[in-house]
C-alpha cells in the first residue's frame, strides 16, 4: 500500500522546507535540527516524578532520566533514543518517553549515551551496558521494589542497542530482561538488501544516511559484523528475552528488523511481530503521524501483558 495520507502530507511539508539530506549535512548542521523537532512533539503527560541522575562510565559520566508516571510503577523500561548514534538526546524523546511511561504505568529510564563521532563504537554500547546494570541495582528506589520486570527497548540505533544489551545480559549471567522492544532496530551493517534497493529516497531514511551514520559510527569497517555493531550477526540467538518487533514498509531497515524477528523465532524466542504498512522509518515517534499511536499500541499492549505475567509469576511472553 502507498504511504498513509498523514505520512504523505509530513513528507511533502518536508520537501517543500527544503532540507538538506543527513548524508550532506555536517554532524553540527544535523544536530542543529533537533530543537525544532523537540519544539514539534511538543510536551508530553505529567509524570509523578522526573530525576536525571549522573552514572558513572569510563573515561567520563553520562546522564540518564527517569520518568515515573506513578508512585510505584508496574515495571521499569530502559529506553536507548535513535538517531544513528550520533544524533538524538535527552529532550529529543521525553514526550515519547512521557507518553510509553503514562500508557504502561512503567517507568522509563531514557539513557543519554554518548554520540558518535565524539565516541565512536564501541562506546555507546559500554555507555549503554552501565546504564543497564545501573537501572537494574536501583530498581527498588525507581519503583519501590526489586522484583519488577525490568525491560529494554529501543528505536533505530537505539533498537540496535537494546538488542545488543540483551544478548550481553544472556551471555553474562544478568540482569535479568522480561521483555526486549525493537522498534525499526539496526541489525545489520550490510546496506544491500532489497528494503535498501527499492526505496524511494524521500522515505525519511536513504541508503546514503545510513552509509553517514556507519561511517561515523564504526569508521573501522572490519568491525561493523562484531555483534556488539550488528546482533544480527550473533552465533547463537536461543535464551534471549520475549521481543516486539517493529519494522515500517517505507524502511530501509526493514528487511533487516524482520531477518533478526526470523532469527529469534527459528531459536524458540516468543516474538511479537509486526510490519506497520503504509510508515516509514521514525513512524514511531513522529507523534503527530497517525502511525504512531498503531505503533505504541503494538509497545503497550506487550508491556502490560508482560507485566501481568510477571505478577502471575509467568514467563514474560510476548504476546498482545
Amino acid at each position: 500500500m502507498p504511504v498513509d495520507r498523514w505520512t504523505a502530507r509530513y513528507l511533502e511539508q518536508a520537501a517543500e522546507a527544503g532540507l538538506k539530506p543527513t548524508y550532506e549535512c555536517t554532524v553540527e548542521e544535523a544536530r542543529a535540527r533537533g530543537p525544532a523537532m523537540v519544539e514539534a512533539l511538543g510536551p508530553g503527560p505529567e509524570m509523578a516524578r522526573v530525576e536525571e541522575h549522573t552514572v558513572a562510565v569510563e573515561d567520563g559520566e553520562i546522564t540518564v532520566r527517569l520518568l515515573a508516571p506513578i508512585e510505584q510503577p508496574h515495571g521499569v523500561i530502559v529506553y536507548y533514543h535513535g538517531g544513528g548514534w550520533v544524533l538524538g538526546s535527552l529532550d529529543g524523546y521525553d514526550t515519547v518517553g512521557r507518553k510509553m511511561a503514562e500508557r504502561t504505568s512503567c517507568a522509563v529510564v531514557l539513557v543519554d549515551y554518548r554520540l558518535a563521532p565524539e565516541h565512536p563504537y564501541p562506546t555507546p554500547v559500554e555507555d549503554s551496558w552501565t546504564a543497564l546494570e545501573w537501572t537494574a541495582a536501583h530498581l527498588e528506589g525507581i519503583a519501590g521494589r526489586a522484583d519488577l520486570p525490568l525491560i529494554i527497548g529501543g528505536d533505530s540505533a537505539g533498537g540496535n542497542l537494546a538488542a545488543v544489551m540483551a544478548q550481553r545480559a544472556r551471555d553474562r549471567g544478568g540482569p535479568e530482561i522480561a521483555l526486549q522492544l525493537l522498534i525499526y532496530p539496526v541489525t545489520d551493517a550490510d546496506l544491500n538488501r532489497g528494503s535498501y534497493a527499492g526505496l524511494a529516497p524521500e522515505y525519511s531514511l536513504s541508503r546514503e544516511s545510513m552509509e553517514w551514520f556507519w561511517n561515523h559510527y564504526v569508521p573501522d569497517e572490519s568491525r561493523r559484523l562484531e555483534p556488539d555493531a550488528s546482533p544480527l550477526r550473533a552465533s547463537d540467538f536461543a535464551g534471549l528475552p520475549p521481543a516486539v518487533v517493529m519494522t515500517a514498509e517505507y524502511d530501509p531497515l526493514r528487511d533487516e528488523g524482520e531477518e533478526y524477528a526470523e532469527q529469534l523465532e527459528a531459536a524458540g524466542v516468543p516474538v511479537n511481530f509486526q510490519r506497520h504498512e503504509g510508515q516509514i522509518h521514525g513512524f514511531f515517534n513522529l507523534l503527530m503521524l497517525h502511525g504512531s499511536e498503531g505503533g505504541m499500541q503494538q509497545v503497550v499492549k506487550a508491556v502490560r501483558a508482560c507485566v501481568v505475567r510477571h505478577v502471575k509469576g509467568q514467563p514474560a511472553m510476548a504476546t498482545v
